[in-house]
């Protein structure tokens, strides 16, 4: 399949665009900066780009990974978030529906879920379970709003269209710090949450090839690893989450003391990837088990963390 990918030159696009390639898809990559995938530079602000991106290079499918991010609110105006988030993805939306595109996936985000009383901690009945059926939604920012609006396009279209449009809420899998939080350090903070909010870029890619291949009609995903925990633990989570982790890894609280790092006392959201492990059949195959095989064994840990990754920078075209 010939496969139009949007951010190739991102973290998740370098990730997934020798993934697409090995399973036999041709990908054609478009990107505000060059990159090893990225044919074509420019945004998908562009409405002329776009479409000639579609349709000079016989493109079958569409994955539009690029967007401007939660870290970019510092850099860029929200007319900025409104052009590329919002005006990109209807461009590439119509211009996949002009060709006659099957299918079409999109990558959201689980910050959007995030409303103000979500972001101030634990509901009434514990920790927030967040899948597919949470709501309402309200995100609290210009980036969240956008993405929203994004995921509204991609339902309209598929609606009015027929075309298979897969939506992926993906937790978090930046290599980066933390913008708002600096303790506990970096990987420590990585490493706690994978206990219900952080999968790696590589199993995110997974799910979008999974997608790809596999989506029929018009669904949203939430994705993350699996959580260790069910929804009976949320008020427990909310209050005591290392008697709840204790309980599931016995050695859990050793191995982090030895590593120098805590274990989290209060866990307050879970996202929930079941529907996708469901209907796509993927499962992140990092988890927080794995962290701890890591630590027990003193091997590298299954996730990258590098706080020095920048995102690539819009071009002023965009």
């Amino acid at each position: 399949m010939r496969v139009l990918l949007t951010g190739s030159s991102g973290w998740l696009g370098r990730h997934l665009a020798p993934l697409l390639a090995e399973r036999g898809h041709e990908v054609t990559g478009l990107d505000v900066t060059p990159g090893a995938a990225t044919t074509i530079v420019g945004s998908v602000a562009d409405r002329a780009l776009a479409f000639q991106a579609v349709a000079h290079h016989g493109i079958e499918a569409v994955i539009h990974s690029g967007a401007l991010h939660k870290p970019d609110i510092a850099r860029f105006p929200r007319q900025a978030f409104v052009d590329v988030n919002v005006t990109g993805t209807l461009n590439l939306l119509e211009a996949a529906v002009e060709a006659g595109h099957p299918r079409f996936v999109f990558t959201s985000t689980t910050s959007l879920m995030v409303r103000d009383d979500v972001r101030a901690g634990a509901g009434r009945a514990g920790a927030w379970w967040m899948d597919e059926s949470f709501g309402p939604v309200a995100p609290r920012n210009v980036y969240g709003v956008t993405k929203r609006a994004g995921e509204d396009l991609c339902r309209l279209v598929s609606r009015e269209s027929g075309m298979a449009v897969a939506v992926l809420r993906t937790g978090r899998f930046f290599p980066e710090d933390d913008d708002t939080h600096a303790v506990p350090c970096g990987p420590n903070l990585k490493a706690n949450e994978f206990l219900g909010r952080r999968l790696t870029v590589a199993d995110a890619a997974l799910a979008h090839l999974a997608a790809l291949e596999r989506i029929e009609g018009c669904e949203t995903f939430v994705l993350s690893a699996p959580p260790p925990f069910a929804r009976e633990d949320a008020v427990e989570l909310a209050t005591d989450a290392r008697a709840v982790i204790a309980r599931r890894f016995p050695d859990a609280a050793a191995l982090y003391a030895r590593a120098g790092w805590v274990l989290p006392e209060r866990i307050e959201r879970i996202y929930d990837p079941a529907k996708a492990q469901r209907l796509l059949g993927w499962r992140a195959h990092t988890d927080f088990a794995a962290i701890l095989t890591a630590l027990r064994e003193g091997g590298e840990m299954p996730f990258t963390h590098d706080p020095d990754w920048l995102s690539p920078v819009l071009t002023s075209s965009s």
